[in-house]
């Protein structure tokens, strides 16, 4: 028969109300009194019901995260990012994929909040930045945490890594191995880490004396076929690029099939980098030199932040570090 919170209050000796406060993690229980049901709770397995709890008050404790992403590796890992922190707060993660351009995104989250009454939000980019979301979710008052946002700061608590920063790091990583005429794959235009990497990108040519040439920075949409297609354009060019730096994994790996396609040898013909560190980095070959993004670890701090009782807008900064691996090599001099 199912353990039921009657089970968990008989063996803990106190009343169903003090379960029910110490599930709900309430305040003004005693330590002791928090001890003796966790341990019911252990020994006898016990799983509250969804439904119970929901009843019970006026949490329906379940979250939604918002996204638009076209990277597989980086939605699933801020899908268990914020899947690890539900699981430790007890809540339900819902996860619903949007388009960003749609002209009913903010039908489709409205319905979203009324079909689940959720109690908060997790928006990823570039959902983060839509101002049809934004709008919608203010409306209607609920609570929401933003994953990397580019604009309106203010508005919102949030978790963000410095992506300036980080491409500049990676680009002065290639300068620094005598490379001069550095090709590089701009991210899908809806979202803001785009033009920060682009940014961060020229921000290290220009301290190294290097003079941006835009030819040699091609449009991608964070997915591997415009990695391809970027690559092929400008391994196509009269002056070709001695490496590229891809603001994706995923595009990256897009150059590097195309480099291996046409017969350059990675990384003595053609030294190539990418930006996230997903598990793809390390399964193409040579392993891929990327800029680490604690992805996961964002997510989770971005859900930990909708949980803080504290209403304080907080925006929180996490390092990213550049991944040295075989994609990229010293300029080989002829």
């Amino acid at each position: 028969m199912r353990v039921t919170i009657k089970d968990v209050s008989r063996i803990a000796g106190v009343s169903i109300k003090t379960v029910s406060r110490v599930l709900n993690k309430e305040k003004y229980v005693s330590d002791e009194t928090r001890r003796k049901v966790e341990e019911a709770v252990a020994a006898l397995n016990f799983s509250p019901s969804l439904a119970a709890r929901t009843l019970a008050g006026s949490r329906s404790f379940q979250i939604a995260l918002i996204y638009d992403n076209h990277s597989p590796y980086y939605i699933h890992a801020v899908q268990e990012g914020v899947w690890n922190r539900c699981r430790e707060e007890g809540v339900r993660m819902l996860a619903q994929p949007v388009d960003v351009d749609s002209p009913t995104l903010a039908l489709e989250i409205g319905g979203l909040i009324d079909e689940t009454h959720v109690d908060g939000v997790i928006l990823s980019s570039p959902v983060t930045d839509a101002p049809a979301a934004l709008a919608e979710l203010e409306r209607r008052g609920i609570r929401f945490v933003r994953i990397s946002p580019g604009t309106n700061h203010a508005l919102t608590s949030s978790v963000f890594m410095d992506d300036v920063q980080a491409a500049d790091d990676m680009t002065t990583h290639l300068i620094n191995q005598g490379h001069r005429r550095i090709g590089f794959v701009i991210g899908h235009p809806n979202h803001m880490a785009s033009d920060q990497r682009h940014f961060g990108y020229r921000r290290a040519l220009d301290r190294a004396g290097i003079a941006y040439e835009p030819e040699l920075a091609r449009p991608g949409t964070f997915d591997f076929g415009s990695g391809m297609a970027a690559a092929e354009a400008l391994l196509k060019l009269t002056n070709k690029p001695t490496a590229i730096f891809a603001s994706n994994d995923d595009m990256a790996a897009g150059v590097l099939s195309y480099a291996h396609r046409v017969g350059l040898d990675v990384p003595q013909d053609l030294s190539v980098a990418g930006f996230d560190d997903t598990p793809l980095a390390q399964l193409v070959w040579p392993p891929l030199t990327t800029v680490r993004q604690p992805v996961l670890e964002l997510a989770y701090a971005a859900t930990n932040q909708l949980f803080c009782p504290d209403p304080a807008i907080v925006h929180q900064r996490l390092q990213h570090e550049v991944m040295v691996r075989g994609s990229t090599a010293p300029l080989r001099k002829s």
